[in-house]
Parts: structure tokens; C-alpha cells; sequence
């Protein structure tokens, strides 16, 4: 991507877009190729990247369906199912954990306080 032009942050013309701006204006790439980058400098490390899009070029949003709708439904749901106890935490299970809190950090026993 080294023919591309680079403009600085902030500083694009008009007509081009990263994906978060198209996607505000109900917009997507539609397969066009990224036309340009934007590069935001920093102190210790490499630039910040942005790729941009023609605007002209971009196609609208398409619509949820109801099937693709219930896939995400279901796909969240199971993102909240502790595989330990096979309950729905009510949250997303962290994967840090990969169970849900009351699974990962059982409390003691009244039993074994008391003695």
C-alpha cells in the first residue's frame, strides 16, 4: 500500500471516508479498494492508520433480516451460557474466566467458617 496518499489527521478531502464514517451515514465499502490513509502521529510509536474510502463508490447497508436477526440472538445468548453450571449469567461470560462469577470464585462453605 506504499502508492497510496497519506494525509494527515484530519485533514481529508472531501468524498473520502474511514468505515465508521460510512457506516454513520448507513453506508459500507461495498468491495471498493481503499483509496487513500489517514496518519495521525505519535511520540514513541509508528503513526496511527486510518484507510479511507470513496464515497461515491459505497453501497447502502444491507438490511437484517429476520434469519440473520435470530443467528445473532442466538449467537449472543450463548455468549451468556456458563459451560460450568449451564446457567444464563445475565452477562457476557468474560473470557478471561470462561465461566461465569459465581462459578470462577466460589465462596466457602458456612460449614467450614464456623469450624
Amino acid at each position: 500500500m506504499g502508492a497510496l496518499p497519506v494525509f494527515r489527521w484530519r485533514l481529508a478531502p472531501d468524498g473520502y471516508a474511514t468505515r465508521r464514517q460510512l457506516r454513520a451515514r448507513g453506508l459500507r465499502p461495498g468491495g471498493q479498494d481503499v483509496v487513500a490513509e489517514l496518519q495521525r502521529p505519535r511520540r514513541r510509536r509508528g503513526p496511527l492508520v486510518a484507510y479511507l474510502y470513496r464515497v461515491d463508490l459505497a453501497k447502502p447497508v444491507r438490511p437484517m433480516t429476520p434469519a440473520r436477526r435470530a443467528a445473532l440472538a442466538k449467537a449472543n445468548r450463548a455468549r451468556r451460557l456458563c459451560p460450568a453450571c449451564r446457567r444464563d449469567a445475565g452477562y457476557v461470560i468474560p473470557a478471561s474466566l470462561g465461566m461465569c462469577t459465581p462459578c470462577a470464585f466460589p465462596e466457602p462453605s458456612h460449614a467450614l467458617r464456623s469450624a
